[in-house]
């Protein structure tokens, strides 16, 4: 049954808005009436409300989603508590529309539960949103479905977004300050070399004595600053946008993720990085009761890294012709050697999805660890290195002033 958002007046004059269900929208004009209430407006929500209608999801590319990635962990991790406590899927969706503060979200929430409550499975609900809620998410609620366990495969998936998202706000965190130090160093030797020192060494400009060379390199570096600074940024612009056209083609993005993970030190953070995800995807799946094959087929599209996605649906491919899931992922050298083990160990036990989870665990801790070696390295080196520079320009701006006080002298 469709959902409509409603703007009306009771007895009192008080503007009253909210949700309702209703097959049209002249029977939900009447259903306000019913309740002594008087229609101002009535407007169908969800995907077929009329484009650019307050109703409206939205689903062009300037309008973003409804959910970011920590509200989709918020607001699983509350339908997971509602449904686990015993509410019914329905009753859960309507305490959730009505509590939402964003009124995008209250009409989603509101179009999932008038397909609910139609006869649709959750699964197939949240499918018809895909920009929401990807293939993996829907997969895994379909299974909860499936097996009766709706609530703890909730509580786990809530428990995967919300553990992704810690690793890569540490990450961020991790990569924030070394990021933040090199633009500000950057943009303070622009500004002397580009005005500070031809200011300073016009002064000197009149001077017959020869200046001294690091003045003169100097100057020579502000003057192709001054001259072709724009046209290098014109081509540093022009260079991301033939990367960004290339990078969307498969062939040689395969062949550039490829190349990335043999990068000293970051090489090593994007392998760590894409097999925890691998890995706490496909444990998540698996223990929601999701078939092995269909489940390695959504783990691996969650792979940022192409050339490790294609690695991972060669092992697909290898698991379907009869081969244990553990040989399949060693073969895979681009694989840590570490997720081949616990694969095998979750075989040899009984237990792989609990077995996937500790390796991914153990993947995201190392990938962490090395992060924050990182950065920690990182920081003293680069401000070292702006002091070197901004030395350097300073001795540039100095040696003729003292050449000058000793030739006086």
């Amino acid at each position: 049954m469709p959902a409509f958002s409603f703007e009306a007046l009771d007895a009192q004059g008080q503007t009253r808005k909210g949700m309702l269900e209703a097959d049209t929208a002249k029977a939900a004009r009447s259903q306000l009436r019913a309740q002594a209430l008087v229609p101002l407006a009535v407007t169908l929500v969800g995907p077929d409300a009329a484009p650019g209608s307050a109703g409206a999801l939205g689903h062009n590319l300037f309008t973003r989603p409804v959910f970011n990635a920590t509200g989709l962990a918020i607001w699983t991790r509350q339908v997971a508590g509602l449904v686990s406590s015993g509410l019914p899927l329905e009753r859960a969706l309507t305490a959730l529309a009505d509590e939402a503060d964003d009124q995008r979200q209250r009409h989603l929430v509101a179009v999932l539960r008038a397909e609910v409550n139609a006869g649709s499975t959750f699964a197939r609900a949240l499918a018809q949103h895909p920009r929401e809620f990807s293939d993996i998410y829907c997969a895994v609620i379909g299974a909860g479905e499936h097996s009766g366990s709706l609530g703890l495969v909730l509580e786990r998936l809530a428990d995967d977004l919300e553990e992704r998202q810690a690793l890569k706000a540490k990450l961020i965190g991790a990569a924030l300050y070394p990021a933040i130090v090199t633009l500000v160093a950057i943009v303070i030797v622009l500004f002397l070399v580009g005005y500070v020192v031809p200011q300073v060494a016009s002064v000197f400009a009149g001077s017959k004595r020869a200046l001294p060379f690091l003045t003169v390199a100097m100057l020579a570096l502000s003057d192709f600053v001054r001259s072709f600074g724009l046209a290098l940024l014109g081509a540093l612009f022009l260079i991301a946008i033939t990367t960004r056209w290339a990078l969307a083609r498969e062939v040689f993005r395969q062949k550039f993720d490829a190349a990335w993970l043999n990068v000293p030190i970051v090489g090593k953070l994007a392998r760590g990085y894409n097999a925890a995800r691998f890995a706490s995807t496909l444990a998540m799946l698996a223990g929601a009761g999701v078939p092995i094959l269909k489940a390695l087929q959504a783990a691996a599209e969650t792979l940022n890294n192409r050339a490790m996605r294609a690695d991972a649906l060669d092992a697909l491919v290898l698991v379907r012709e009869g081969a244990p899931l553990a040989s399949a992922l060693a073969q895979k050298k681009r694989f840590p050697g570490l997720l081949a083990m616990f694969a095998r160990l979750g075989e040899q036990t009984g237990q792989l999805p609990v077995m996937l989870q500790r390796a991914a665990v153990q993947l995201s801790t190392e990938v962490q660890r090395r992060a924050l070696q990182l950065a920690t390295i990182l920081e003293p080196l680069l401000i070292v290195a702006m002091g070197l520079v901004v030395m350097l320009i300073v001795l540039a701006v100095l040696l003729p002033i003292i050449q000058l006080n000793q030739f006086v002298k």
